[in-house]
């Protein structure tokens, strides 16, 4: 195909985006409406799996050290126990800290009065990167040369591993069902705009052009309807979630909750919109297209 052919069909296929002004508004609509939804789908579930693995790194161990230990020997337990390779971080606690820690946790120092702190064990407050081995950390912690005890709380690990899985599996079935319904949707819209351009395409089928040389203006126009959609529901987007993040901030109940700022996501949103809206024009133009293609 000559240079100048495809200069005049990407012309044609631009000035389509226009010709066809209320079908390509309603295409571009239903576009951004889509994208939107997927996006703040995508945004909720990928905030709520970044808290699940907020609160699971404070799911933490106690490593008892053996009472017979000095507490200059005590830490040096602590490199063995940092050399495991799932542990984030091991904090010393000496006996005297343990029992003052205990003492505030009571609000009530008279309770505790006249005990001493050797009646105590020195411990380390172990952090793990990854909750799903924390049963092989405990094994390897245990296995440690001056380690009495460990303490782990396996039901909070499996807990938040359960609902890690099933955040995965709901963000995979969303944004899946979401996507095919977007394809649908821009298809169906597309296949309403060849419609009205059925006898066009019907006498440049008998005049002898070829699939390509009608198909690439059809392709172009809804690449470019995809793409405007998709700059329109980004730009939405953002707006919306940083609205909503400045909302919740400002009601102290919902202090809790911890979003990530959308300016940590920029990029990864720009090319999952930006992927979306180019695949769903150029898809969704290509297929609707073939049934035309018959005359």
């Amino acid at each position: 195909m000559k240079k100048n052919n495809i200069g005049y069909l990407l012309r044609e296929g631009f000035r389509g985006v226009f010709l066809h002004g209320f079908m390509s508004f309603a295409a571009i609509c239903v576009t951004v409406a889509c994208l939107i939804i997927m996006g703040s789908f995508c945004l909720i579930l990928y905030n709520t799996s970044a808290m699940v693995k907020e609160l699971e790194q404070k799911n933490e161990m106690l490593v008892y050290i053996d009472e017979s230990y000095s507490e200059a020997k005590a830490k040096s337990v602590g490199s063995q126990i940092n050399l495991i390779t799932n542990v984030r971080s091991a904090v010393f606690v000496s006996r005297e800290q343990a029992l003052e820690d205990f003492i505030d946790e009571q609000n009530d120092a008279s309770l505790f009065a006249g005990i001493d702190p050797d009646t105590l064990r020195d411990r380390y407050v172990v952090t793990v990167e990854d909750n799903s081995l924390l049963k092989q950390t405990y094994e390897k912690l245990k296995d440690i040369e001056g380690v009495a005890d460990v303490s782990a709380h396996f039901e909070i690990a499996e807990g938040f591993q359960t609902v890690q899985n099933v955040l995965n599996i709901a963000s995979l079935v969303i944004v899946s069902v979401l996507f095919v319904v977007s394809l649908f949707i821009i298809s169906n819209t597309v296949k309403l705009a060849m419609y009205d351009r059925r006898d066009e395409i019907a006498i440049m089928k008998m005049v002898g052009a070829t699939n390509g040389f009608i198909r690439l203006p059809f392709v172009v126009e809804g690449f470019s309807l995809g793409m405007i959609g998709a700059i329109l529901a980004f730009g939405l987007e953002w707006l919306g979630y940083d609205a909503m993040i400045a909302k919740i901030g400002s009601v102290d109940a919902l202090q809790l909750f911890n979003f990530v700022p959308f300016q940590e996501l920029l990029l990864p949103m720009v090319a999952t919109f930006a992927a979306a809206g180019m695949f769903v024009g150029i898809v969704g133009s290509w297929t609707s297209i073939r049934k035309f293609m018959d005359v």
